[in-house]
């Protein structure tokens, strides 16, 4: 008979110390950020004390946790989540449903779309048909990933003509999100994007090109290449877990000609 053994849940102790050193910071310049003592925090890390739910929140501000993660950490201490997690479709989330279906319309003729936490597409305005066209109908099932939609060889890869360039800033941000986060379902995209194939070359470092100062998305069209700018943009405020994660990815023409196209096509 084999005996399954189940891995524990950490501490909240553990928890807070993986934080701490994911942050690079050590026991005295977290005590000095949240305003307590290297003793007490050193306590509470080896489990000798038991922290509070504002004492939990308070070392959770300094380390910069995500609202998702200052929920689990109070779970860890034994306290409920502070947190609502509500899903975009409920009614109290009337309010931001309007709001992004204000940014998404406003911005046509330009493409725009909005990503939760792990790059899922949860909404998009009419003009993203520009860009999801040229990808394979099963990677735009839901839930569509749009950095495997943009990445994958099947996808908007082939029409990219900056490819290595593209994908490069893509991997840089990602990682930088699974650095601040410790997601290990981020990891797990990060490392399966990195497996797909890019015969253009990739930069170790981002740096400009003459004239540069962004990292465009140049696109290969049936209209001429087309030429892409990108920001993205978060609630400012958030205090529920679903609105802290959602992101709305703008993109803007980077030349006349690019506008030019956009326009036609919404005159249609």
């Amino acid at each position: 008979m084999t005996a399954t053994v189940h891995a524990s849940a950490p501490t909240v102790g553990e928890a807070l110390r993986r934080w701490r050193e994911l942050r690079r910071l050590s026991q005295l310049e977290l005590s000095i950020r949240a305003e307590i003592s290297t003793r007490h925090l050193s306590f509470v890390e080896t489990g000798r004390s038991r922290p509070s739910r504002e004492m939990v929140l308070r070392l959770a501000g300094p380390l910069d946790l995500p609202l998702r993660e200052r929920n689990r950490l109070l779970l860890a201490a034994g306290y409920a989540p502070v947190y609502p997690e509500n899903d975009l479709d409920a009614p109290q989330m009337a309010a931001v449903r309007a709001a992004v279906r204000q940014v998404l319309t406003g911005h046509e003729p330009y493409p725009a779309v909005v990503v939760d936490r792990g790059w899922n597409l949860v909404a998009a305005n009419s003009s993203l048909t520009l860009l999801t066209d040229l990808a394979a109908p099963e990677l735009l099932a839901a839930p569509a990933n749009v950095l495997r939609v943009s990445l994958h060889p099947d996808g908007l890869a082939p029409h990219i003509a900056n490819l290595g360039e593209w994908r490069g800033h893509l991997l840089s941000r990602l990682a930088r999100q699974v650095e601040l986060t410790g997601d290990a379902e981020l990891a797990a995209l990060e490392a399966e994007l990195r497996d797909y194939p890019c015969d253009s070359p990739e930069p170790e470092i981002e740096l400009p090109g003459p004239g540069e100062i962004v990292v465009p998305l140049r696109l290969r069209h049936e209209s001429g290449e087309l030429a892409f700018l990108s920001t993205i943009a978060t609630f400012g405020t958030p205090l529920d877990v679903t609105l802290a994660e959602l992101s709305i990815e703008s993109f803007y023409p980077a030349d006349e000609h690019t506008a030019s196209v956009l326009r036609d096509r919404a005159r249609r």
